[in-house]
């Protein structure tokens, strides 16, 4: 099974794709200025959620899971993640950016759409690191998290969206896209404090 490289502080994956069965983490848009309509609404919320999304990671790193962020390119098409993360910083959410920045061990993949499917590499990297089980973390929870678990339940697999690890413009959009996930996609969506992700990695659906 493969396992995070973040012990060696670096990102790297098999050339080949692993046997099935591990778990990733992946963090949706959290690396943001808010510099779009609607998200001063948003901000509270989006707080809180970054303070799950960082006990998620923390958990991630004891189980050796990997940590996957997929991240808006803003519109700059020549970007990459150091001048995303400078541009965040100075945004209205740069505290929670700060503490929510990737590190050198974690995965970062830049989308130019709604789902972190389109048009990137989280296709090819997530069969290399053998990972069946996604906990989608992030914002807007009726936008980018949506469009990506349908994609990821279309391509098969299992997800977590823990209602407390996401955000949207206001709490009726987080309701009824989180509605939608479990109910269309199968999708787990109790809280972080209902379900664990060591539980939830070894596939056990109790609480616990």
């Amino acid at each position: 099974m493969a396992k995070s490289s973040l012990a060696e502080g670096r990102a790297t994956a098999p050339f080949r794709d692993a046997p099935r069965g591990n778990t990733a983490l992946l963090i949706l848009d959290m690396i943001t200025d808010l510099d779009f309509r609607g998200a001063g609404s948003m901000l509270r919320d989006t707080e809180h959620a970054s303070r799950t999304i960082l006990k998620l990671r923390d958990a991630a790193d004891k189980a050796r899971l990997p940590v996957i962020y997929v991240n808006d390119n803003f519109g700059e098409w020549h970007s990459e993640r150091y001048r995303l993360v400078e541009r965040a910083l100075a945004g209205e959410g740069r505290e929670f950016v700060a503490r929510l920045a990737p590190r050198d061990g974690d995965y970062f993949i830049i989308k130019p759409q709604f789902s972190g499917f389109y048009a990137t590499n989280l296709q090819v990297l997530l069969p290399k690191l053998g990972a069946d089980r996604l906990v989608l973390t992030g914002v807007s929870a009726d936008i980018c998290v949506l469009f990506t678990a349908a994609d990821a339940h279309m391509r098969d697999y299992q997800l977590w969206i823990p209602e407390d690890a996401v955000a949207a413009q206001t709490r009726e959009r987080r309701r009824w896209a989180l509605e939608i996930m479990k109910q269309s996609m199968g999708a787990e969506v109790r809280a972080t404090d209902r379900l664990s992700l060591a539980a939830w990695a070894k596939g056990k659906s109790k609480d616990a």
